[in-house]
């Protein structure tokens, strides 16, 4: 096993300065794992879900390459190309890029829609080292001509699951077959979907496999907990919820864009700090949301999944199913942005009688996941009955005060 500090992976001295600035010291798993056959020049299937650290992962090696090219990127080119899903993932990568090499001469470029072309077409003209793009608006710029990719020497597709599943595939084929044929290639993703491994098996040659997902893929350190609550009733549930003061920095996801302004409007109302983030908002509307939730100036963010996704944001107490998605390897991504980096967290699940189908299937990939059934009243005031998990509501009083009464009560937690 290599040595377990980031010194002991042999990164050069620039990276390792700038990861001692932000007190990194020791690797993660996926990090441990992947840095060494990337820094080898080896095609990488890494499967891990967020918050893993697999940024950092394919960042660090691909930074050292590229600090140690010589001469400058063409006008027009890019040396690197990640595909990131969405705008604020691809973002927060380019954020982690320009973190890490703060000490090196890699210069980086992020294109995504959802503001001016302007700024993006000055940064392709000039040429740069790595760029980071949503597959959309980078095949605009490629039809546009504002850049090449004939000189990409390393493909990252990043959350390539969440890619296919908004529909990408076809644009990222054809960014794939504007690449030259010799590269090195990474393929990144929380889950192994048949579309994503026929993908791998495509673009990927003697890649080296990196899993640090197990089977049971729910996050180890989030107390799940699940309430029966009818569809018109679950806005005054969730207030009721919000009564609790442990509830200080609380993700709540909704299936559709209006669902999520109408649940963000409702707990306006009710006084409650909120802000709705998905696709119809504006990145200046979408930033100056998610820079409030970070400061603690918003207390409740209202998303869609693909607006949440790469939303990475510390000591996030609570996620709530609002509505339960009907992908079970959607309901680990949400519940996954709580209890990051070791620390614990709370996932409550709202479900209305016609989800109970999407609930059999989370628990048929997750297992028996959640701390037992609680029975809600049809007004949202909290359940008419509350079973031995100590969860859940009662009337009216919040679900973390509920479990602090119970907390002798049997309950089954996460393995």
């Amino acid at each position: 096993m290599t040595s377990e500090t980031f010194s002991g992976l042999g990164l050069a001295d620039p990276l390792l300065r700038a990861l001692g600035e932000q007190d990194h010291k020791n690797p993660t798993p996926i990090q441990l794992e992947a840095i060494p056959p990337l820094r080898q020049g080896r095609d990488l299937l890494g499967i891990a879900q967020t918050g893993t650290g697999k940024t950092a992962a394919f960042a660090l090696p691909l930074l050292e390459k590229l600090a140690a090219a010589t001469g400058r990127p063409r006008p027009g080119t890019a040396r690197a190309l990640v595909l990131a899903p969405t705008r604020e993932l691809a973002g927060q990568i380019a954020e982690s890029f320009r973190l890490y090499g703060r000490h090196t001469k890699v210069t980086c470029a992020v294109v995504f829609g959802g503001v001016k072309q302007g700024p993006q077409v000055k940064a392709l003209a000039r040429g740069v080292d790595v760029l980071i793009a949503t597959p959309g608006r980078l095949m605009d710029h490629l039809g546009q001509g504002n850049v090449r990719l004939d000189e990409v020497a390393t493909l990252v597709l990043d959350e390539a699951d969440r890619m296919l599943d908004m529909g990408f595939i076809r644009d990222v084929r054809k960014i794939i077959s504007a690449l030259p044929r010799q590269r090195q290639t990474i393929l990144l993703s929380a889950t192994m979907p048949a579309p994503v491994e026929k993908l791998a098996g495509e673009i990927l040659k003697d890649a080296v496999r990196v899993e640090v997902t197990p089977k049971v893929v729910t996050v180890a350190k989030v107390d799940q907990h699940v309430h029966f609550v009818d569809a018109s009733a679950k806005r005054g549930f969730l207030v009721n919820m919000l009564v609790d003061t442990d509830m200080d920095r609380v993700i709540v996801f909704t299936r559709t864009k209006h669902g999520a302004n109408r649940v963000s409007d409702h707990l306006a109302k009710a006084r409650i700090d909120a802000a709705a983030i998905h696709g119809n908002k504006s990145q200046a509307a979408r930033q100056k949301a998610l820079d409030g939730f970070k400061a603690g100036n918003i207390r409740v963010l209202v998303a869609t999944d693909i607006a949440a996704r790469g939303i990475d944001v510390a000591n996030v107490s609570h996620v709530v199913n609002f509505e339960i998605p009907n992908e079970p390897e959607t309901y680990v991504h949400r519940i996954g942005r709580t209890a990051r980096a070791g620390a614990g967290g709370v996932a409550i699940s709202l479900c209305d009688a016609a989800e109970r189908p999407h609930l059999a299937a989370i628990e048929k990939l997750c297992g028996p996941v959640f701390g037992g059934e609680m029975v809600t009243g049809r007004n949202g005031s909290g359940p008419s009955k509350v079973s031995d998990n100590g969860g859940g509501p009662r009337n009216g009083q919040a679900a973390g005060k509920n479990r602090r009464r119970n907390r002798g009560a049997p309950r089954r937690k996460v393995a």
